[in-house]
């Protein structure tokens, strides 16, 4: 129906603009990651803390990576599933995700 058809081309707009936005808070999240590396890139600045010491740009830095890991995860999902969408080769289809796309891009 022309109902479903409209719904089904905005969710695909939607699941477009949130697949950009998940790109830019992984790139947000890998800049944040960066600073909370440590100064020194030395073997001993990298290894696992020992007893006793307690550095917390590392524990800061393995969290980023965790947060970094999940988004990736999502990223993936849901590109895997606007692409499926397209290929369902509807035009309109198609241009909800593109449209959603530039508006994700653009935001």
């Amino acid at each position: 129906s022309p109902a479903g058809m409209m719904l089904s081309v905005l969710v695909i707009l939607l699941l477009s603009v949130l697949y950009e936005a998940l790109k830019m808070g992984k790139a947000v999240l890998l800049r944040r990651a960066l600073l909370a590396l440590p100064r020194s890139l030395s073997q001993e600045a990298l290894a696992a803390p020992q007893e006793g010491d307690s550095d917390p740009a590392q524990g800061r830095w393995f969290w980023f990576h965790v947060g970094q890991t999940l988004f990736h995860v999502l990223q993936v999902v849901l590109g895997y599933m606007v692409m499926l969408a397209v290929m369902s080769y509807n035009a309109w289809i198609f241009l909800g995700a593109i449209v959603g796309s530039t508006l994700g891009y653009f935001m």
